[in-house]
Protein backbone atom coordinates (compact mmCIF):
# COMPACT_ATOMS: atom_id res chain seq x y z
CA UNK A 1 0.00 0.00 0.00
CA UNK A 2 1.52 3.38 -1.05
CA UNK A 3 1.15 5.83 2.04
CA UNK A 4 -1.14 8.86 1.54
CA UNK A 5 0.74 11.27 -0.46
CA UNK A 6 1.75 13.83 -3.40
CA UNK A 7 4.23 13.77 -5.88
CA UNK A 8 7.35 16.88 -5.73
CA UNK A 9 7.21 18.06 -8.56
CA UNK A 10 10.21 20.01 -10.62
CA UNK A 11 9.56 23.20 -11.78
CA UNK A 12 8.61 22.34 -15.60
CA UNK A 13 6.55 19.98 -14.21
CA UNK A 14 4.52 22.44 -11.58
CA UNK A 15 4.33 24.94 -14.47
CA UNK A 16 2.35 22.35 -16.78
CA UNK A 17 0.36 21.10 -13.54
CA UNK A 18 -1.11 24.90 -13.17
CA UNK A 19 -1.27 25.25 -16.68
CA UNK A 20 -3.43 22.05 -16.86
CA UNK A 21 -5.37 23.13 -13.80
CA UNK A 22 -6.33 26.50 -14.89
CA UNK A 23 -4.87 27.14 -18.59
CA UNK A 24 -3.73 31.08 -17.66
CA UNK A 25 -7.69 31.61 -16.93
CA UNK A 26 -7.86 34.45 -14.05
CA UNK A 27 -11.39 33.32 -12.81
CA UNK A 28 -10.13 29.82 -11.89
CA UNK A 29 -6.88 31.11 -10.42
CA UNK A 30 -8.28 33.68 -8.10
CA UNK A 31 -9.98 30.87 -5.44
CA UNK A 32 -6.63 28.63 -5.50
CA UNK A 33 -4.80 31.93 -4.73
CA UNK A 34 -7.04 32.73 -1.95
CA UNK A 35 -6.72 29.53 -0.72
CA UNK A 36 -3.14 29.85 -0.75
CA UNK A 37 -3.50 33.01 1.07
CA UNK A 38 -5.83 31.25 3.91
CA UNK A 39 -3.38 28.63 4.54
CA UNK A 40 -0.30 30.69 4.45
CA UNK A 41 -1.44 32.65 8.06
CA UNK A 42 -3.11 29.70 9.58
CA UNK A 43 0.41 27.64 8.93
CA UNK A 44 2.17 30.63 9.79
CA UNK A 45 0.28 32.19 13.17
CA UNK A 46 0.39 28.13 13.73
CA UNK A 47 4.36 27.66 13.56
CA UNK A 48 4.88 31.49 14.99
CA UNK A 49 4.10 29.81 18.94
CA UNK A 50 7.45 27.99 18.91
CA UNK A 51 8.69 31.22 19.89
CA UNK A 52 5.69 32.21 22.14
CA UNK A 53 2.50 34.12 20.77
CA UNK A 54 1.99 36.12 18.04
CA UNK A 55 1.67 39.72 19.18
CA UNK A 56 -1.53 41.45 18.81
CA UNK A 57 0.52 44.60 17.51
CA UNK A 58 2.50 42.89 15.12
CA UNK A 59 4.83 45.18 12.07
CA UNK A 60 4.05 42.55 9.32
CA UNK A 61 6.97 43.26 6.47
CA UNK A 62 5.55 41.58 3.05
CA UNK A 63 7.37 41.40 0.30
CA UNK A 64 5.90 41.62 -3.13
CA UNK A 65 7.16 40.19 -7.01
CA UNK A 66 5.21 40.80 -10.07
CA UNK A 67 3.01 37.54 -9.90
CA UNK A 68 1.12 34.78 -8.14
CA UNK A 69 3.67 34.65 -5.07
CA UNK A 70 3.01 38.43 -4.44
CA UNK A 71 -0.02 37.32 -4.75
CA UNK A 72 0.10 34.83 -2.05
CA UNK A 73 1.90 36.84 0.74
CA UNK A 74 -0.35 40.12 0.43
CA UNK A 75 -4.05 38.04 0.72
CA UNK A 76 -1.72 35.88 4.01
CA UNK A 77 -1.29 39.00 5.25
CA UNK A 78 -4.93 39.94 4.76
CA UNK A 79 -6.16 37.13 6.74
CA UNK A 80 -3.39 37.64 9.32
CA UNK A 81 -4.95 41.67 9.96
CA UNK A 82 -8.70 40.52 9.80
CA UNK A 83 -7.78 38.59 13.10
CA UNK A 84 -5.32 41.19 14.66
CA UNK A 85 -7.05 44.63 14.59
CA UNK A 86 -3.64 46.29 15.88
CA UNK A 87 -1.54 44.62 13.36
CA UNK A 88 0.06 46.73 10.50
CA UNK A 89 1.76 45.47 7.71
CA UNK A 90 4.26 47.16 5.39
CA UNK A 91 4.88 45.73 1.54
CA UNK A 92 7.71 46.63 -0.32
CA UNK A 93 6.88 45.87 -4.32
CA UNK A 94 10.41 44.66 -4.95
CA UNK A 95 9.47 46.41 -9.01
CA UNK A 96 7.12 48.56 -8.17
CA UNK A 97 3.65 48.48 -7.62
CA UNK A 98 2.43 49.60 -11.41
CA UNK A 99 4.23 46.12 -12.82
CA UNK A 100 2.15 44.06 -10.77
CA UNK A 101 0.18 41.35 -12.64
CA UNK A 102 -3.60 41.84 -12.32
CA UNK A 103 -4.25 38.96 -9.04
CA UNK A 104 -1.36 40.51 -7.77
CA UNK A 105 -2.94 43.97 -7.89
CA UNK A 106 -6.20 42.41 -6.84
CA UNK A 107 -4.28 40.47 -4.04
CA UNK A 108 -3.15 44.23 -3.02
CA UNK A 109 -6.59 46.01 -3.10
CA UNK A 110 -8.14 43.00 -0.63
CA UNK A 111 -5.01 43.81 1.65
CA UNK A 112 -5.86 47.39 1.32
CA UNK A 113 -9.83 46.44 2.60
CA UNK A 114 -8.90 44.24 4.94
CA UNK A 115 -6.08 46.48 6.66
CA UNK A 116 -8.35 49.63 6.63
CA UNK A 117 -5.50 52.00 6.87
CA UNK A 118 -2.87 49.97 8.43
CA UNK A 119 -1.18 48.24 5.30
CA UNK A 120 1.03 51.04 3.13
CA UNK A 121 3.12 50.59 0.46
CA UNK A 122 6.49 51.54 0.56
CA UNK A 123 8.79 52.84 -1.67
CA UNK A 124 12.71 52.72 -2.80
CA UNK A 125 13.41 50.01 -0.38
CA UNK A 126 13.77 51.70 2.68
CA UNK A 127 12.92 49.06 4.70
CA UNK A 128 13.92 49.32 8.82
CA UNK A 129 13.33 46.59 11.69
CA UNK A 130 12.32 44.58 13.91
CA UNK A 131 9.55 43.23 12.26
CA UNK A 132 7.55 40.36 13.76
CA UNK A 133 7.22 38.76 10.67
CA UNK A 134 8.49 38.53 7.35
CA UNK A 135 6.23 37.12 4.32
CA UNK A 136 8.46 36.43 0.88
CA UNK A 137 6.63 36.48 -2.43
CA UNK A 138 9.12 38.14 -4.74
CA UNK A 139 10.02 35.31 -7.22
CA UNK A 140 8.18 31.99 -8.09
CA UNK A 141 9.37 28.19 -9.21
CA UNK A 142 9.92 30.17 -12.67
CA UNK A 143 12.74 32.90 -11.59
CA UNK A 144 16.09 31.92 -13.67
CA UNK A 145 19.02 32.96 -11.70
CA UNK A 146 21.01 35.23 -11.38
CA UNK A 147 19.28 38.05 -9.45
CA UNK A 148 20.49 41.41 -10.36
CA UNK A 149 23.03 43.02 -8.24
CA UNK A 150 20.37 45.69 -7.00
CA UNK A 151 17.97 42.88 -6.15
CA UNK A 152 20.89 40.81 -3.85
CA UNK A 153 22.08 43.39 -1.87
CA UNK A 154 18.15 44.36 -1.04
CA UNK A 155 18.01 40.31 0.24
CA UNK A 156 21.60 40.58 1.59
CA UNK A 157 19.71 44.14 3.66
CA UNK A 158 16.22 42.20 4.31
CA UNK A 159 18.38 39.13 5.92
CA UNK A 160 20.28 41.49 7.86
CA UNK A 161 16.80 43.04 10.04
CA UNK A 162 15.90 41.73 13.46
CA UNK A 163 12.95 39.69 12.28
CA UNK A 164 11.00 37.08 14.48
CA UNK A 165 9.66 34.58 11.61
CA UNK A 166 10.89 34.74 8.10
CA UNK A 167 8.01 32.60 6.03
CA UNK A 168 8.46 32.39 1.93
CA UNK A 169 6.20 31.58 -0.19
CA UNK A 170 6.63 28.61 -2.36
CA UNK A 171 10.51 28.76 -2.44
CA UNK A 172 12.43 31.21 -1.06
CA UNK A 173 13.06 34.36 -3.54
CA UNK A 174 16.42 33.79 -5.66
CA UNK A 175 17.51 31.33 -2.91
CA UNK A 176 19.09 34.37 -1.39
CA UNK A 177 16.24 35.08 1.23
CA UNK A 178 16.83 33.63 4.31
CA UNK A 179 13.27 31.40 5.20
CA UNK A 180 12.25 29.99 8.76
CA UNK A 181 9.75 28.56 7.27
CA UNK A 182 9.10 27.87 3.65
CA UNK A 183 5.57 26.99 2.61
CA UNK A 184 4.35 25.00 -0.73
CA UNK A 185 1.22 25.90 -1.80
CA UNK A 186 -0.55 23.66 -3.98
CA UNK A 187 2.63 21.48 -4.89
CA UNK A 188 6.61 21.06 -3.73
CA UNK A 189 9.25 21.74 -6.10
CA UNK A 190 12.26 19.78 -6.23
CA UNK A 191 14.28 22.32 -5.53
CA UNK A 192 13.23 22.81 -2.01
CA UNK A 193 14.69 19.42 -0.85
CA UNK A 194 18.00 21.02 -0.74
CA UNK A 195 17.71 24.61 -0.92
CA UNK A 196 20.05 25.63 1.75
CA UNK A 197 17.97 29.16 2.41
CA UNK A 198 14.28 27.42 2.69
CA UNK A 199 14.41 26.92 6.26
CA UNK A 200 11.45 23.96 7.47
CA UNK A 201 9.24 23.15 4.90
CA UNK A 202 5.41 23.11 5.03
CA UNK A 203 3.58 21.45 2.32
CA UNK A 204 0.01 23.45 1.87
CA UNK A 205 -2.62 21.26 0.36
CA UNK A 206 -4.97 23.35 -2.16
CA UNK A 207 -6.19 20.10 -3.64
CA UNK A 208 -4.62 20.04 -6.63
CA UNK A 209 -4.13 16.27 -6.96
CA UNK A 210 -7.88 15.24 -7.49
CA UNK A 211 -7.00 11.88 -8.62
CA UNK A 212 -3.87 9.78 -7.88
CA UNK A 213 -0.47 10.96 -9.37
CA UNK A 214 2.75 9.43 -9.71
CA UNK A 215 6.27 10.55 -8.70
CA UNK A 216 9.77 8.68 -7.43
CA UNK A 217 9.70 11.48 -4.94
CA UNK A 218 6.79 12.19 -2.57
CA UNK A 219 5.60 14.07 0.15
CA UNK A 220 3.79 12.54 3.12
CA UNK A 221 0.52 14.08 3.68
CA UNK A 222 -1.35 13.74 7.64
CA UNK A 223 -3.97 11.69 5.83
CA UNK A 224 -1.64 8.53 6.54
CA UNK A 225 -2.97 9.11 10.10
CA UNK A 226 -6.43 9.19 9.05
CA UNK A 227 -7.27 4.98 10.09
CA UNK A 228 -5.73 5.44 13.34
CA UNK A 229 -7.97 8.81 14.39
CA UNK A 230 -10.88 6.90 13.24
CA UNK A 231 -13.45 4.28 15.03
CA UNK A 232 -11.81 1.08 16.06
CA UNK A 233 -13.78 -2.24 14.79
CA UNK A 234 -16.01 -3.05 18.01
CA UNK A 235 -15.25 -6.60 17.87
CA UNK A 236 -11.47 -5.63 18.51
CA UNK A 237 -9.68 -7.22 21.08
CA UNK A 238 -5.71 -6.84 22.23
CA UNK A 239 -4.67 -9.85 19.82
CA UNK A 240 -6.61 -8.56 16.86
CA UNK A 241 -3.89 -5.35 17.19
CA UNK A 242 -0.85 -7.29 16.96
CA UNK A 243 1.90 -8.01 19.62
CA UNK A 244 5.16 -6.13 19.56
CA UNK A 245 8.49 -7.94 20.56
CA UNK A 246 11.10 -5.19 21.72
CA UNK A 247 14.72 -6.16 22.46
CA UNK A 248 17.35 -3.59 24.23
CA UNK A 249 18.26 -1.80 26.90
CA UNK A 250 22.15 -1.87 28.72
CA UNK A 251 23.55 -1.43 31.98
CA UNK A 252 25.57 1.75 30.20
CA UNK A 253 22.56 3.05 27.99
CA UNK A 254 19.48 2.21 30.39
CA UNK A 255 16.79 4.88 29.52
CA UNK A 256 16.17 3.92 25.12
CA UNK A 257 14.39 1.14 25.63
CA UNK A 258 12.10 2.95 27.98
CA UNK A 259 11.03 5.28 25.91
CA UNK A 260 10.80 2.94 23.04
CA UNK A 261 8.57 0.51 24.76
CA UNK A 262 6.78 3.90 26.34
CA UNK A 263 6.12 4.81 22.71
CA UNK A 264 4.84 1.25 21.61
CA UNK A 265 2.33 1.30 24.22
CA UNK A 266 1.18 4.44 22.93
CA UNK A 267 0.69 3.15 19.31
CA UNK A 268 -2.05 1.02 19.69
CA UNK A 269 -0.77 -2.15 19.68
CA UNK A 270 -1.93 -5.01 21.34
CA UNK A 271 0.58 -6.16 23.78
CA UNK A 272 4.45 -5.29 24.00
CA UNK A 273 6.73 -8.03 25.81
CA UNK A 274 9.88 -6.34 26.06
CA UNK A 275 13.48 -8.05 26.91
CA UNK A 276 16.05 -6.13 28.71
CA UNK A 277 18.85 -6.22 31.05
CA UNK A 278 17.41 -8.14 34.04
CA UNK A 279 18.65 -5.24 36.83
CA UNK A 280 16.41 -3.15 34.89
CA UNK A 281 13.66 -4.78 34.75
CA UNK A 282 11.95 -4.68 38.09
CA UNK A 283 12.09 -0.62 38.02
CA UNK A 284 10.66 -0.39 34.19
CA UNK A 285 7.93 -2.79 35.03
CA UNK A 286 6.59 -0.42 38.02
CA UNK A 287 7.17 2.32 35.29
CA UNK A 288 5.28 0.65 32.80
CA UNK A 289 2.99 -1.92 33.79
CA UNK A 290 1.02 -2.58 30.72
CA UNK A 291 4.33 -3.79 29.20
CA UNK A 292 5.06 -7.66 29.87
CA UNK A 293 9.14 -7.15 31.02
CA UNK A 294 11.52 -10.09 30.20
CA UNK A 295 14.26 -9.97 32.63
CA UNK A 296 17.43 -11.28 30.35
CA UNK A 297 21.01 -12.50 31.63
CA UNK A 298 23.48 -10.14 31.24
CA UNK A 299 27.25 -10.07 30.19
CA UNK A 300 29.82 -8.81 32.37
CA UNK A 301 29.92 -5.42 31.00
CA UNK A 302 25.50 -5.15 31.60
CA UNK A 303 24.67 -6.40 28.00
CA UNK A 304 22.36 -8.80 26.69
CA UNK A 305 24.23 -12.54 26.97
CA UNK A 306 23.91 -15.12 24.47
CA UNK A 307 22.71 -17.54 26.75
CA UNK A 308 19.12 -15.67 27.40
CA UNK A 309 17.94 -16.57 23.26
CA UNK A 310 15.83 -19.40 24.39
CA UNK A 311 13.68 -16.53 26.14
CA UNK A 312 13.24 -14.62 23.25
CA UNK A 313 12.51 -18.04 20.79
CA UNK A 314 9.73 -19.36 23.73
CA UNK A 315 8.06 -15.82 22.84
CA UNK A 316 7.93 -15.75 18.99
CA UNK A 317 5.51 -17.77 17.89
CA UNK A 318 2.96 -15.16 19.51
CA UNK A 319 4.31 -11.59 17.98
CA UNK A 320 3.84 -9.82 14.94
CA UNK A 321 7.36 -7.83 14.69
CA UNK A 322 9.99 -7.08 16.73
CA UNK A 323 12.43 -3.92 17.74
CA UNK A 324 15.74 -4.40 18.07
CA UNK A 325 18.16 -2.13 18.75
CA UNK A 326 17.54 1.05 21.52
CA UNK A 327 20.04 0.92 24.42
CA UNK A 328 21.56 -2.24 23.20
CA UNK A 329 25.31 -1.45 23.29
CA UNK A 330 27.95 -2.82 21.14
CA UNK A 331 29.27 -5.48 23.89
CA UNK A 332 30.70 -8.18 21.09
CA UNK A 333 28.56 -11.21 22.62
CA UNK A 334 25.52 -8.94 22.72
CA UNK A 335 25.78 -8.35 18.87
CA UNK A 336 26.66 -11.94 18.15
CA UNK A 337 23.14 -12.78 19.90
CA UNK A 338 21.29 -10.28 17.61
CA UNK A 339 22.78 -11.34 14.12
CA UNK A 340 21.35 -14.63 15.48
CA UNK A 341 18.25 -13.59 15.84
CA UNK A 342 17.88 -11.49 12.45
CA UNK A 343 18.89 -14.59 10.64
CA UNK A 344 16.37 -16.99 11.62
CA UNK A 345 13.13 -14.34 12.46
CA UNK A 346 10.96 -14.46 9.93
CA UNK A 347 8.51 -11.84 11.32
CA UNK A 348 9.19 -7.95 10.32
CA UNK A 349 12.25 -6.58 12.52
CA UNK A 350 12.94 -2.98 13.00
CA UNK A 351 16.49 -1.90 13.55
CA UNK A 352 17.76 0.92 15.13
CA UNK A 353 20.65 2.57 16.51
CA UNK A 354 23.36 -0.16 17.48
CA UNK A 355 21.90 -2.88 15.78
CA UNK A 356 22.43 -1.44 12.71
CA UNK A 357 25.50 -2.96 11.65
CA UNK A 358 26.40 -4.21 8.17
CA UNK A 359 27.42 -7.59 9.55
CA UNK A 360 23.63 -7.69 11.68
CA UNK A 361 21.57 -6.95 8.12
CA UNK A 362 23.48 -8.81 5.64
CA UNK A 363 22.45 -11.77 7.71
CA UNK A 364 18.73 -10.83 7.61
CA UNK A 365 16.61 -13.30 6.23
CA UNK A 366 13.09 -11.30 6.57
CA UNK A 367 12.05 -8.30 5.83
CA UNK A 368 13.79 -4.90 7.80
CA UNK A 369 13.02 -1.42 8.71
CA UNK A 370 15.89 0.07 9.23
CA UNK A 371 15.79 4.05 11.22
CA UNK A 372 19.42 5.46 10.90
CA UNK A 373 20.52 9.12 11.34
CA UNK A 374 23.26 10.58 9.02
CA UNK A 375 26.33 9.30 10.94
CA UNK A 376 24.52 5.50 11.15
CA UNK A 377 23.46 5.46 7.54
CA UNK A 378 26.84 6.08 6.69
CA UNK A 379 28.32 2.83 9.08
CA UNK A 380 26.09 1.04 7.28
CA UNK A 381 25.99 1.86 3.85
CA UNK A 382 29.49 3.96 3.56
CA UNK A 383 30.46 7.30 2.95
CA UNK A 384 30.47 7.06 -0.93
CA UNK A 385 26.91 5.98 -0.92
CA UNK A 386 26.02 8.52 1.52
CA UNK A 387 27.41 10.86 -0.57
CA UNK A 388 25.41 9.74 -3.90
CA UNK A 389 21.82 10.92 -2.80
CA UNK A 390 18.91 9.47 -3.28
CA UNK A 391 19.65 7.03 -6.09
CA UNK A 392 22.04 5.32 -3.56
CA UNK A 393 19.26 5.21 -0.85
CA UNK A 394 17.03 3.41 -3.45
CA UNK A 395 19.89 1.27 -4.28
CA UNK A 396 20.36 0.87 -0.69
CA UNK A 397 16.92 -0.46 -0.07
CA UNK A 398 16.14 -2.31 -2.81
CA UNK A 399 19.43 -4.58 -2.24
CA UNK A 400 18.67 -4.83 1.55
CA UNK A 401 15.06 -5.99 0.27
CA UNK A 402 14.59 -3.25 3.58
CA UNK A 403 12.32 -0.09 4.51
CA UNK A 404 15.13 2.37 4.92
CA UNK A 405 13.63 5.42 7.34
CA UNK A 406 16.69 7.96 7.09
CA UNK A 407 16.12 10.42 9.86
CA UNK A 408 16.92 14.39 9.44
CA UNK A 409 15.60 17.69 9.22
CA UNK A 410 13.66 16.23 6.02
CA UNK A 411 12.52 12.22 7.33
CA UNK A 412 12.47 10.38 4.04
CA UNK A 413 10.99 6.96 4.18
CA UNK A 414 12.44 4.72 0.97
CA UNK A 415 11.43 1.02 0.16
CA UNK A 416 13.33 0.59 -3.18
CA UNK A 417 11.58 2.78 -5.54
CA UNK A 418 9.80 5.70 -4.33
CA UNK A 419 10.96 8.11 -1.89
CA UNK A 420 8.20 9.53 0.99
CA UNK A 421 9.08 13.04 2.38
CA UNK A 422 7.74 14.07 5.95
CA UNK A 423 8.09 17.29 6.34
CA UNK A 424 6.36 17.55 9.88
CA UNK A 425 8.59 17.81 13.13
CA UNK A 426 11.48 20.58 13.54
CA UNK A 427 14.47 21.52 16.07
CA UNK A 428 12.71 20.17 18.84
CA UNK A 429 13.69 17.06 17.84
CA UNK A 430 17.22 17.45 17.92
CA UNK A 431 17.48 15.90 20.99
CA UNK A 432 19.01 12.14 22.45
CA UNK A 433 15.75 9.88 22.41
CA UNK A 434 13.85 11.17 19.82
CA UNK A 435 15.14 8.09 17.53
CA UNK A 436 14.00 5.66 20.49
CA UNK A 437 10.35 7.12 20.77
CA UNK A 438 10.25 6.87 16.79
CA UNK A 439 11.29 3.19 16.72
CA UNK A 440 9.28 2.56 19.43
CA UNK A 441 5.86 4.17 17.53
CA UNK A 442 6.87 2.22 14.12
CA UNK A 443 7.81 -0.89 15.36
CA UNK A 444 3.92 -0.91 17.37
CA UNK A 445 2.83 0.23 13.97
CA UNK A 446 4.19 -2.48 12.18
CA UNK A 447 3.01 -5.20 14.73
CA UNK A 448 -0.03 -3.80 13.56
CA UNK A 449 0.40 -4.07 9.83
CA UNK A 450 3.17 -6.11 9.48
CA UNK A 451 2.78 -6.86 5.55
CA UNK A 452 3.01 -3.09 5.17
CA UNK A 453 6.29 -1.75 6.10
CA UNK A 454 6.23 1.17 4.07
CA UNK A 455 2.93 2.21 5.48
CA UNK A 456 4.06 1.71 9.30
CA UNK A 457 7.35 3.84 8.89
CA UNK A 458 5.29 6.73 6.90
CA UNK A 459 2.84 6.72 10.01
CA UNK A 460 5.42 6.41 12.52
CA UNK A 461 7.15 9.42 10.74
CA UNK A 462 3.96 11.68 10.62
CA UNK A 463 2.50 11.21 13.95
CA UNK A 464 5.88 11.49 15.39
CA UNK A 465 6.79 14.95 13.41
CA UNK A 466 3.04 16.83 14.10
CA UNK A 467 3.20 15.39 18.25
CA UNK A 468 6.98 17.51 17.89
CA UNK A 469 5.44 20.40 15.84
CA UNK A 470 2.55 20.48 19.01
CA UNK A 471 5.38 20.12 22.04
CA UNK A 472 7.12 22.79 20.29
CA UNK A 473 3.87 25.05 19.71
CA UNK A 474 3.09 24.53 23.24
CA UNK A 475 5.94 24.83 24.90
CA UNK A 476 9.20 26.01 22.50
CA UNK A 477 11.80 24.03 21.28
CA UNK A 478 14.71 24.51 24.21
CA UNK A 479 13.04 23.76 27.84
CA UNK A 480 11.49 20.43 26.62
CA UNK A 481 12.49 16.64 27.20
CA UNK A 482 11.67 14.18 25.15
CA UNK A 483 9.32 12.25 26.55
CA UNK A 484 7.24 14.86 26.58
CA UNK A 485 6.54 14.02 23.17
CA UNK A 486 4.60 10.76 24.41
CA UNK A 487 1.51 12.83 25.44
CA UNK A 488 1.41 14.85 22.39
CA UNK A 489 0.75 11.48 20.54
CA UNK A 490 -3.22 11.71 21.35
CA UNK A 491 -3.48 15.19 20.19
CA UNK A 492 -1.23 14.96 16.95
CA UNK A 493 -4.01 11.94 16.02
CA UNK A 494 -6.95 14.24 16.60
CA UNK A 495 -4.78 17.56 14.95
CA UNK A 496 -4.50 15.10 11.72
CA UNK A 497 -8.28 14.75 11.51
CA UNK A 498 -8.75 18.93 11.19
CA UNK A 499 -5.63 19.60 9.31
CA UNK A 500 -5.73 22.93 7.82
Amino acid sequence: MIPPSHPILSCAQAGRLEGRLFGGDEVREWPAMQRAGQKIAAAVLADFQEIGKFPGNARILVLAGKGHNGGDAMLAAAAILRIFPLARAEILFVFGERVLRPLAARAFRELAQAAGGRANAMAGGQVSGPYDLCLDGVFGFQFRPPADKKISALFERINSLPISLRAAVDLPSADLLRADFTYATGCVKEPLLTSPQAGRVRYLDLDFFHEPASGRDRVLTADCLAPLAGLRAASSDKRSQGHLLVLGGSRNYPGAVLMSVLAALRSGVGLVTAFIPESLAPAYAARAPEAMWVAWPETPDGGLALEGLPLFQSRLKRATAVVIGPGLGRDPETLALVTAIVGSVKLPVLLDADALQPEIIRAAKTRLVLTPHAGEYARIAGPAEKSQGHRALRAYAKRHRATLVLKGPITCICSGAEIHHSFFGGPVLARGGSGDILAGLIGGLLAQTPAEPTLAAARGAVWHGIAADLLARKYGQTAVQTTQLLDFLSDALRESRHEP
